[in-house]
C-alpha cells in the first residue's frame, strides 16, 4: 500500500470512528461536509472546478449537497475505494503526489477537532513524502506581508517569501505543513522574529 493509500485508509477509519456529525477544523464543516467535499473533488470534476472558477459554485453546492445526503457508510465506502478508473486521480503517480498533502491535512482536520487530541508520531516515510509540501509553501504564504522562512526539524531552512523583517516557522515537518495550510491554532510550531512581524504572520490568512 502506498503512503497516500495508507493515509486514505486511516482517514476512512477515523470517519467511521467519529461519525458524520463530528467537528472538523474546516470552519462550519462537520465530518459529513468534509467527506462530501473530498468525494466531489475526486469524482465530480464538473463540480470540483468551482474551487478555481466561481461561476460553477452554485452547481458545485448542489452536487455536494446531493452527495452529503447519501448514507454515511456509503460515503465512506466510496471514498475508501478510491477514484474511478476514468479519473486523473487514478493514475498512481499523479494521484499519490497530488493527494497526499490533501489527505494528510484533512486527516488532521478531523483528528485535531476532537477532544484531547495529541500530535501523531509520523513514520519516516510519511515525513519524507510530505516534506516537499512544507518547502513549497510560497503560494500558501503569499499574504503574509513579511518574509517567511520555514525550518523543518532535521532539514534545511527554506525561504518561502522574501522580505525583511522575516519570521521563521520551526517545527516537525507535519506541523509546518499544517501551519502553512492555515491550521495555525492547532499546529505545534515555533515562530521567531521581530514581535511585530510575528504578530503579522499569526494574523495573516495562510492557505489557498
Amino acid at each position: 500500500m502506498s503512503i497516500t493509500a495508507n493515509e486514505r485508509a486511516e482517514l476512512c477509519d477515523l470517519f467511521q470512528e467519529v461519525g458524520p456529525d463530528a467537528p472538523t477544523l474546516c470552519e462550519g464543516w462537520s465530518t459529513r461536509d468534509l467527506l462530501a467535499h473530498m468525494l466531489v473533488r475526486e469524482r465530480r470534476p464538473d463540480a470540483a472546478i468551482a474551487i478555481v472558477v466561481p461561476f460553477f459554485r452554485e452547481h458545485a453546492a448542489d452536487v455536494t449537497k446531493g452527495i452529503a445526503a447519501e448514507p454515511w457508510e456509503t460515503m465512506i465506502k466510496t471514498f475508501r475505494e478510491g477514484p474511478p478508473l476514468w479519473s486523473p486521480w487514478a493514475i498512481p503517480v499523479l494521484g499519490d503526489k497530488a493527494n497526499l498533502a490533501e489527505f494528510f491535512v484533512h486527516h488532521e482536520d478531523v483528528r485535531r477537532a476532537q477532544p484531547d487530541w495529541t500530535a501523531r508520531q509520523l513514520d519516516d516515510d510519511l515525513v519524507e513524502a510530505i516534506t516537499p509540501t512544507a518547502l513549497a509553501g510560497r503560494m500558501l504564504t503569499r499574504r503574509a506581508g513579511v518574509g517567511v522562512v520555514v525550518a523543518p526539524t532535521g532539514g534545511s531552512e527554506v525561504t518561502l517569501r522574501k522580505g525583511e523583517p522575516h519570521v521563521t516557522i520551526s517545527g516537525p515537518v507535519g506541523e509546518c505543513v499544517l501551519y502553512l495550510s492555515g491550521r495555525k491554532d492547532h499546529a505545534e510550531v515555533e515562530l521567531t522574529g521581530p514581535a511585530d512581524a510575528v504578530a503579522q504572520v499569526r494574523a495573516a490568512p495562510f492557505g489557498l
